[in-house]
């Protein structure tokens, strides 16, 4: 229902307080704006269950979800599986059913760790084995060796020593930070394969110590974006600086296709590593709210609210009300060096452009006779 039908005063609040005495109102869920493709205001999911056990006859697990969505278009938002999974996990711990609960962290677990193995072993949409992490360093190595020929025609202080440099060095680091991801997933492998227990210490310790593999999924996400742009930059300076289209050694449709090959591996490689921390943050996100395994009041998100309360609250049954405000929450993947040093790459692209850009507009108006 529309949110006004669970907070408006008058003759609603006296139909909603007929519905609560009756004791059957067990959940409210608050829903944020642009949910409905027809509709654009916030409202409110009720649940009535006339076979509420008696202990919860005279409370309502109150949930804010406004915090919690996906965004599919600019104006259209929804849940993703994994919310709507998490949400049915805290009313999983409302009605005492902690397997459900517990079973939910563990699947998580387990598809984090079968994401991040399939950062070198995976199928494509069609059924086709393919190797996304070594794939796209091998299609880097490719373009490295299309270059390295006009490479070698120049002097080793010339325009593009600066960016190939970088690259190179960059992708002699990224290189050893996947050998590193590799052997911290097989650690993680085997401490998962002797977990005999799903107790939900054993599952909450199994979810503390994924989190070392679920950053550096994160970091090779951005050296893998971060390499591409140093490649993209590199060929750029060849072209632009070094006069590479003039050159025989230089393969201009080789080294476009090339690119092109490394940039589809990168698009690959990004998206499957990203899943190893989007798993790991649905365990966590279940495990740091409900540490215990146990239903408890989380500020902004959930509370059990007391008959009593809600009188007090004019019969208001708007979840916002008696949960609270979300603690601000700092955006754990904003890298502030990284983003830095991805601006500078893109600064000098930019730089290069404008100077090119000028000299052109230059000898145009010299053409003109202005």
């Amino acid at each position: 229902m529309s949110s006004q039908a669970s907070s408006a005063g008058r003759d609603e609040a006296k139909v909603r307080q007929k519905l609560i005495e009756t004791g059957d109102v067990e959940i409210m869920i608050a829903i944020r704006s642009n949910f409905f493709y027809t509709r654009t205001v916030p409202c409110e999911l009720w649940f009535l269950n006339r076979a509420k056990p008696e202990a919860y006859r005279d409370k309502v697990l109150m949930i804010d979800a406004r915090n919690i969505y996906r965004k599919v278009t600019r104006k259209i938002y929804d849940f993703s599986p994994e919310q709507e999974r998490n949400i049915l996990a805290i009313v999983a711990l409302y009605r005492g059913h902690t397997e459900r609960y517990l079973n939910k962290v563990h699947a998580y677990c387990e598809r984090m760790l079968d994401e991040a193995a399939g950062c070198f072993e995976s199928q494509d949409d069609n059924g086709e084995g393919i190797t996304p992490l070594p794939d796209f360093m091998d299609c880097l190595d490719s373009l490295k060796k299309v270059v390295q020929p006009f490479i070698k025609t120049l002097a080793k202080d010339d325009a593009h020593a600066e960016a190939w440099t970088e690259f190179s060095s960059t992708i002699a680091e990224c290189d050893k930070d996947i050998k590193a991801f590799k052997k911290e997933l097989a650690t993680q492998q085997a401490a998962w394969k002797k977990k005999t227990k799903t107790t939900n210490g054993a599952l909450k310790k199994a979810v503390d110590q994924m989190a070392t593999l679920a950053e550096s999924s994160r970091s090779l996400v951005k050296q893998t974006d971060l390499l591409f742009k140093l490649a993209s930059r590199m060929i750029e300076t060849c072209e632009t600086e070094c006069k590479a289209r003039e050159n025989d050694a230089w393969s201009g449709k080789e080294v476009n296709l090339a690119r092109k090959a490394a940039d589809k591996a990168r698009g690959l490689a990004v998206e499957q590593l990203k899943q190893v921390r989007y798993f790991w943050r649905q365990a966590h996100w279940l495990t740091e709210r409900f540490p215990d395994a146990k239903l408890c009041d989380v500020e902004g998100l959930v509370k059990l609210v007391e008959k009593s309360e809600i009188e007090a609250n004019d019969w208001s049954l708007t979840p916002g009300r008696y949960v609270g405000v979300a603690p601000e929450e700092e955006d754990e993947d904003f890298d502030f060096e990284e983003a830095m040093r991805e601006i500078h790459v893109e600064l000098d692209d930019l730089n290069g452009e404008s100077v090119k850009l000028a000299a052109a507009i230059k000898k145009n108006f010299e053409e003109l006779g202005v």
